[in-house]
């Protein structure tokens, strides 16, 4: 069973097998045929909808999809999910991240994010040099800058502390 919430309103319970679904108690009919990369064309229950993938997140199970002209937010949860939930455990899968330390031994060639500045999961923050490679140092998940650690120049050792978040 997987669990889906659109637009942080609605609720669905589901559950899929061979040209099946069923969607809280309701069995469906239903027929999907992938157009291309990210489009599928479903027919549910003898109506016909059109579904694009604009941007998905598949650590968190969250997707944007296009139907019929209409965006939605799509959450999913499957049973362990929802079980980790109920024992309270949820919680302890997103740890909150303080500080981003260096991954390797490096210098510091440019830094991107300043204090202050709100980031996203996956934000670049800043640009180290390791073994003549240029690695591009991302933010683990949301947060405020607090501090730099660093200035572009700096020589760095793995594990050295780079940026702390508030």
């Amino acid at each position: 069973m997987i669990r889906a919430k659109v637009n942080d309103k609605n609720q669905f319970d589901l559950q899929l097998s061979d040209k099946k679904v069923k969607i809280n108690e309701n069995e469906f009919e239903l027929d999907a045929l992938k157009m291309e990369e990210g489009a599928l064309h479903l027919i549910l229950a003898g109506k016909s909808y059109r579904v694009r993938i604009l941007s998905k997140d598949t650590e968190a199970k969250s997707y944007s999809l296009h139907v019929n002209g209409n965006t939605y937010q799509v959450a999913l949860s499957d049973e362990m999910d929802l079980l980790l939930n109920r024992l309270g455990l949820s919680a302890l899968t997103s740890k909150k991240v303080n500080e981003v330390k260096a991954p390797m031994p490096g210098l510091v060639l440019k830094t991107i994010a300043h204090p202050g500045d709100s980031v996203n999961k996956g934000d670049s923050l800043l640009v180290l040099e390791a073994m003549k490679m240029e690695n591009v140092i991302k933010a683990p998940g949301e947060g405020v800058v607090k501090s730099i650690k660093v200035k572009a120049g700096d020589k760095v050792e793995k594990n050295a502390v780079l940026i702390e978040f508030e």
